[in-house]
């Protein structure tokens, strides 16, 4: 099964502290063994995210060359949603603009159709099930 988790943070930069909150939220809500596609961000490679990650025997990391978003799926789905349900939306200001995003990402985390069709469109090898 293919899962898409996420969080919108507006007007906040994603720290090393985001990021450790985030992987403890993910391992309460998914059992058994955790595969992470992940890009270079800075925080996801901070020696305090790698600490917690050493401490954790169920997530397994992948990242994905430096400078290569059309490797990313994470970025084909951006895309689908900057496209496709969020385009021509005039929010009023960046919360506004947050809930939408968020309501929209929480409706395609739940179409396997989908996020399956951006694993299969990036050159890389996932999980082509």
């Amino acid at each position: 099964m293919v899962r898409l988790f996420f969080q919108v943070h507006p007007e906040r930069n994603i720290t090393r502290e985001v990021v450790i909150e985030f992987l403890k939220q993910l391992l309460r809500q998914i059992p058994g063994q955790v595969t992470l596609v992940w890009d270079r961000l800075q925080a996801h490679r901070a020696r305090e995210v790698q600490e917690f990650l050493g401490k954790s025997h169920r997530i397994n990391c992948w990242y994905l060359p430096p400078y290569a978003p059309e490797l990313n799926p994470v970025e084909y789905a951006w895309s689908y949603l900057k496209m496709n349900p969020l385009a021509n939306v005039c929010p009023t200001d960046s919360e506004e603009l947050s809930e939408l995003a968020s309501r929209r990402g929480h409706l395609l985390s739940r179409r396997q159709d989908l996020l399956r069709s951006f694993i299969n469109h990036s050159p890389l090898f996932y999980c082509r099930r």
